[in-house]
């Protein structure tokens, strides 16, 4: 970054230091309440890696981080809602590493003292500014350079979707010691879900589960990735159970919630109502529903994380 006094000691901590935090992502077997008898389940517990850059928060940090220093930048721009765990992700990193962040709020009439979240943010050092919904929906996507006074800043888009956030991401398959059939995540952005995509075995599946109703994965993925002959060539690995959204962002059921309870009661972690959860359930209803899909099979449900501060 801009003015570091040794700039080859702070890219040493950087790569040691996220290193150090994807280690604590273990694989373990996971339960559920259908019957999975005959089909190997696991989990990819990237909720272990830091109790605010949780999941694959720092995952879509890292390249993005790389790309601020390369450029020699003042800091980092980011975008979110009131509830992001995106941009408590990026104050922590910015607090860790020294970096100045600024975060780009969707909201002009929030405050610091909203809830925790932005509290948090504020305590971590992030700069926030807090925008009308519809300037915040022109910037949203700004990914690279932006000048603001002189000064050149690396912009993130929300959620860490752009080329470097699906880098980062694509570095969760070479973590695994095993291959597997299947791979799930739930999707938001697509920015894990296209990691994935691109670096899972060429045998294998990747199930994705759009958190938000009516959501376009195809259109939104292939917009991402910004590579038609590519995407094309990777769909076919690509399996999507869009109707699992429980009625959208956010929204729950009698029936998800239920669900979640009795999940919490046979594993040893926690799963939430707005990404993971939807996924185990999606995965427990198809599984009751299409067993002998999944007979003999190896699975792999890839655990996003998510920050409970509300």
């Amino acid at each position: 970054m801009k003015n570091q006094k040794n700039p080859n000691s702070f890219v040493s901590k950087l790569d040691s230091w996220l290193t150090e935090l994807t280690q604590k992502s273990v694989v373990q077997s996971v339960n559920l309440p259908c019957n999975t008898v005959g089909v190997q389940m696991f989990v990819k517990r990237d909720d272990l890696i830091h109790s605010f850059i949780s999941g694959n928060k720092i995952r879509k940090l890292k390249f993005n981080i790389h790309e601020a220093f390369a450029n020699n930048c003042q800091g980092i721009i980011t975008y979110g809602g009131a509830y992001s765990n995106h941009l408590i992700a990026s104050a922590a990193v910015g607090k860790e590493l020294g970096i100045e962040v600024l975060g780009k709020v969707r909201g002009e009439e929030l405050t610091v003292d909203s809830n925790a979240i932005l509290q948090q943010c504020h305590e971590l050092g992030m700069k926030l500014e807090f925008m009308p919904r519809s300037q915040f929906t022109e910037q949203k996507h700004q990914s690279g350079i932006v000048e603001i006074s002189g000064d050149s800043y690396w912009s993130i888009p929300e959620g860490g979707a752009n080329l470097q956030g699906i880098q980062g991401c694509a570095e969760i398959v070479s973590e695994l010691d095993q291959d597997f059939d299947f791979y799930l995540v739930a999707q938001g952005t697509t920015t894990t879900s296209l990691g994935l995509l691109l670096s899972i075995p060429p045998q294998s599946k990747l199930i994705v589960v759009p958190v938000l109703k009516g959501f376009d994965v195809l259109n939104e993925m292939r917009n991402l990735l910004n590579d038609d002959v590519l995407f094309d060539f990777l769909s076919s690995k690509l399996i999507i159970w869009d109707d699992q959204h429980h009625g959208g962002y956010a929204k729950t059921s009698g029936e998800l919630m239920t669900f979640i309870d009795a999940f919490h009661s046979m594993n040893d972690f926690q799963i939430e109502p707005v990404y993971t959860g939807k996924l185990f359930y999606a995965l427990n209803d198809v599984i009751t529903k299409e067993k002998e899909r999944f007979n003999g099979k190896k699975v792999l449900v890839v655990h996003t994380g998510g920050v409970f501060l509300r």
